[in-house]
This record gives structure tokens, C-alpha cells and sequence, in this order.
């Protein structure tokens, strides 16, 4: 069996697996309260904020 073949066949039963999981999960089962979404709302903008500032520092170390 090639090396490509066993590749390919690995990559799609993890991709098989991930549609599961996202298919599984489609439809949250507790019930957030506007607070909750509040804060995973701040905290996603804050990650988002903080991977912002590594790839721009990460710019300023190439370019100096």
C-alpha cells in the first residue's frame, strides 16, 4: 500500500470523525444567559486581540 494511499485514507477518517463530532454538537444543550454570552463573546474578542498582536509583533521582528 503507498505511502499516499494510507495518508489519504488517515486524513479522511479524522475529517469523518470531526463531522461526527460538529454534526453530534450542532444544537447547544444547557441554555446560556445573556451574561454567559456576553463573556465568551469578550473573551473571544479578546484571543482574537491577543493573536493579533503575536502576528503583528511577529511582522515588526521580520521586517526590522
Amino acid at each position: 500500500m503507498p505511502v499516499t494511499h494510507s495518508l489519504r485514507t488517515m486524513l479522511s477518517d479524522s475529517l469523518e470523525r470531526i463531522r461526527d463530532i460538529n454534526q453530534r454538537y450542532t444544537t447547544p444543550r444547557i441554555r446560556m444567559t445573556g451574561a454567559v454570552r456576553l463573556a465568551l463573546l469578550s473573551l473571544r474578542v479578546y484571543l482574537l486581540l491577543l493573536v493579533g498582536l503575536l502576528a503583528f509583533k511577529f511582522y515588526t521582528i521580520l521586517v526590522h
